[in-house]
């Protein structure tokens, strides 16, 4: 496949002064500035640029960027004039909040939430246009989850709120984006954290005038107690290697998240706690999941009596920092760096990134974490690319020996050995990820238990923990899911609320006291969370089963339960420690993990087009990583190799 030629960019300065040339005169032009990646343009009458939406892809397409319009400021309709009007315009099927309706004069638009936003958008953006014809606003429109979530609520309160920051923020980073500079003369990659290991994810990508970070995590158990003086330093294998990369935090130009799982953003506010004022860039379930996550992790540190990285604070600047973008939405990430996301198949807004470094220069794709195969949940990850020159690719379970049971053998063995303890009068607690493990245990379950008479369970499912406020953010973004569910979510029949599942409530020695059930609890490893105090209470009934469907670490309290420990102290009522007997089954079920195995990677690698040129293996213990590596270079005959951290790569 050749490559396509790279048109040349209008010149930065030159940008701003040719869309005033490209706007018609009868818009009444008024200024163009630059937001983040974007570009807003504000006119006088925006009924006539919303009347021909050529206009806007004619003008995009010849500056090669996003462009956002709006309306001067003098010429917007009274918010609450403009409320009633919205609330005419909207069909009543749409369910929109009207409580919901915010006015963002910092940037001229109004925020509407609604169950279908579809209905609010219309046909061919039909609705939307009929708003900004009467209120002269322009909408942004978003949907409310089918469960309630905290976190969204949260987090879109924050955001509004900080409006006037956001707003200089993005102006801030649109002219850095945008700033004249020279081509540059070389690209390298230095690995921070990740190579030939699983967590403290860091890769830093630098040119001679750009460097930027591709996810910054925590070790899967870091050490948080105490100071934290040494964080990122060599000493210190928690963290990425900061310290070591001869660079300062100031030098980043933006931060780019492949997912949200800690081993990828967990460092990222203690980037914020110590200076950094960069942009954070991800897709927009990321964003919610990532806020879901830092917050649990400092409430668990302080609950532990240990001392976090970082405070509630530096989340909440680190969220404010962030540009979200969606699936195969070119955006410049510097002024010479054009990132792509693309679905990586392994968690709601998981991502491969693209890119496209200088007119042509150098094409980079890094995998983060991938699944290549069949999940209840999402499409396996993407395999075509504008081009690859170089592919950081995840080893999770790279090794020749890495091959996982049969996606419908394991799930019939997941429901059968379900049933037969709930049949023996016994509980099942079942210690989840709150975030795509759980939902992909509810879609089997619900599957197997609600749709087939032979597996009929005669008990509940209890849902309890974290798991519950995963489960509405995935209710936010339907369109990240698999068709399938995106229909029954737009439709009101999510099958994270079906009929079979019931939310815990009140106390926990209820659900335990009553008779057989099932109890998905958040907590994979058990180190701690909802799923450790249910563990307590059923322990040491022999009839009660423990099953696992997830990644121990050697180190997790999980992995000792499931080694055969038969007694173990932990934490009582009072605080003080308590012996527990482990008299309940444990039992293990393999072939539900969000990685892809052996055989999942090699055939990602032989789909993938165009072929890539490098192939650098990372996210996997060493032996896996180099094992992978020399297979790939046996079977596609191009260079592949497993770098360490701290090793630095030179592509030009």
């Amino acid at each position: 496949m050749e490559d396509k030629p790279v048109e040349k960019q209008v010149p930065a300065k030159n940008l701003l002064h040719l869309i005033e040339e490209l706007i018609p005169p009868d818009a009444g032009f008024i200024k163009a500035e630059y937001e983040g990646p974007d570009i807003a343009i504000y006119v006088r009458d925006i009924v006539y640029i919303f009347s021909d939406e050529n206009i806007v892809k004619s003008i995009s397409a010849t500056v090669k960027k996003k462009l956002i319009i709006r309306s001067e400021n003098t010429k917007l309709m009274d918010p609450e004039a403009a409320r009633a009007e919205i609330i005419r315009i909207v069909p009543k099927e749409a369910g929109l909040n009207e409580e919901g309706i915010r006015f963002v004069p910092e940037f001229s638009e109004v925020y509407l939430e609604a169950l279908k936003p579809g209905l609010v958008i219309g046909k061919g953006g039909s609705t939307l246009k009929s708003m900004v014809i009467a209120t002269k606003w322009v909408p942004r429109v978003f949907r409310i989850p089918t469960m309630n979530s905290d976190i969204i609520k949260g987090v879109r309160q924050m955001l509004l709120k900080e409006s006037d920051f956001r707003k200089k923020f993005l102006t801030s980073v649109g002219k850095r984006i945008n700033r004249p500079i020279n081509k540059s003369e070389w690209i390298k990659a230095t690995a921070l954290g990740g190579f030939q290991e699983v967590g403290r994810s860091s890769l830093l990508l630098e040119t001679n005038h750009s460097k930027v970070l591709i996810d910054c995590g925590l070790s899967p158990e870091p050490s948080i107690k105490g100071s934290d003086a040494n964080a990122g330093s060599d000493d210190n294998k928690a963290f990425p290697y900061l310290a070591n990369a001869n660079i300062t935090i100031n030098d980043i130009d933006s931060v780019i998240l492949t997912h949200a799982h800690m081993d990828h953003t967990g460092f990222v506010p203690y980037l914020f706690k110590y200076g950094y004022e960069g942009p954070v860039y991800c897709t927009p379930p990321t964003r919610d999941l990532v806020a879901l996550l830092l917050f649990d992790y400092l409430k668990l540190v302080q609950r532990s009596g240990g001392t976090p990285l970082y405070e509630e604070k530096d989340v909440k600047k680190m969220l404010s920092h962030m540009i979200t973008r969606d699936y195969h939405e070119v955006t410049n990430v510097t002024d010479e760096i054009k990132l792509t996301y693309h679905n990586a198949g392994h968690i709601l807004g998981s991502s491969l990134v693209h890119l496209h470094i200088g007119e042509g220069m150098y094409n980079i794709v890094h995998s983060g974490d991938l699944k290549y195969g069949f999940t209840r949940l999402l499409d396996p990850a993407d395999t075509k690319y504008p081009r690859i020159d170089a592919l950081f690719m995840e080893s999770t379970y790279g090794a020749q020996n890495d091959i996982s049971v049969q996606r419908q053998e394991a799930e019939v063995n997941l429901v059968e050995i379900i049933k037969r303890c709930v049949d023996n009068g016994g509980k099942v607690l079942v210690p989840l990820f709150a975030v795509g493990r759980a939902q992909e245990m509810m879609l089997i379950l619900e599957a197997f238990f609600a749709n087939n008479p032979k597996y009929k369970l005669d008990c509940p499912i209890y849902l309890d923990g974290m798991l519950l406020e995963a489960s509405a953010i995935h209710t936010a973004y339907p369109e990240y899911l698999k068709m399938n569910l995106q229909h029954r979510i737009l439709s009101n029949r999510s099958p994270f609320e079906s009929e079979i599942f019931e939310i815990a409530k009140g106390e926990r020695s209820d659900i335990v006291e009553k008779g057989p059930g099932v109890i998905l609890a958040s907590g994979g490893m058990m180190n701690g969370g909802v799923s450790l105090e249910y563990f307590k209470a059923l322990c040491e009934d022999p009839k009660n089963l423990l099953l696992f469907v997830g990644y121990n670490s050697a180190s997790s309290f999980g992995r000792r339960v499931q080694a055969g420990a038969k007694e173990v102290a932990l934490p009582g009522e009072n605080g003080k420690l308590q012996n527990f007997k482990v008299n309940m089954q444990v039992a293990t079920v393999e072939g539900f993990s969000g990685h892809s195995d052996r055989r999942q990677l090699m055939s990602f690698v032989e789909n993938i087009r165009p072929t890539p040129k490098k192939i650098f293996t990372m996210h996997g213990e060493a032996s896996k990583c180099e094992d992978l590596a020399r297979g790939l270079a046996n079977r596609l005959r191009v260079e592949a190799r497993a770098p360490m951290d701290l090793d630095t790569i030179r592509f030009k």
